[in-house]
């Protein structure tokens, strides 16, 4: 019994907050993932989630996510807008974080690909409705191909129709945001801190 105890309390378990920070999503992502069953989570008597290192990694390792290091780089956001001024307002936000995050842009979803390649972006800000290949197509591109799968996308509409909302989080998308952008929204989800 000694040695169970020994071996129970010697586990790090990781809040919804470390996990979150190690997959470089959202909490909430962390949540939500927790609830569907798709990561294992301890629940603890105060009925708070508690994640073994092990689940994480299997998940990260299963959904193809890479694991945070630490915070020895970066965050690198693509914007992928047409819409010039959106673009130009959302680096302006995101250069505020000047140790946190580098940003690039792309004025459509066939620039977006030369982008993901040269920049290798964590995260793709991804607008909906381009012309050419619209924000759905590049989502779905993004998820499919073994070497940006891994890439958060967190998408961007001023048509957050149900149907444009479900299409985009079933393309692999983590969050859709409305716009106008709420900028606390916004960086609550890329998990910058002000």
């Amino acid at each position: 019994m000694a040695k169970l105890r020994k071996k129970v309390v010697s586990k790090s378990y990781l809040t919804p907050n470390q996990v979150a920070e190690l997959l470089m999503v959202s909490p909430t992502a962390v949540r939500q993932w927790a609830e569907k069953g798709d990561l294992n989570a301890l629940t603890t008597p105060g009925g708070h989630r508690r994640f073994l290192p092990g689940e994480v990694e299997r998940f990260a390792r299963d959904r193809g996510l890479t694991l945070n290091p630490g915070n020895n780089g970066a965050l690198r956001i693509l914007i992928v807008d047409d819409d010039e001024q959106l673009m130009r307002y959302l680096v302006e936000v995101l250069n505020g974080f000047q140790n946190e995050a580098i940003t690039e842009t792309a004025g459509d979803g066939f620039a977006a690909g030369f982008k993901v390649r040269e920049f290798e972006p964590h995260v793709v800000l991804l607008d909906l409705m381009m012309p050419g290949l619209n924000g759905f197509q590049v989502c779905h591109l993004l998820k499919t191909e073994p070497n940006t799968k891994a890439i958060r996308v967190i998408a961007m509409t001023g048509y957050p129709s149900p149907e444009n909302i479900e299409n985009i989080l079933a393309a692999g998308a983590e969050v859709c945001l409305p716009k106008p952008i709420d900028e606390q929204v916004l960086i609550k989800h890329l998990g910058l801190n002000r």
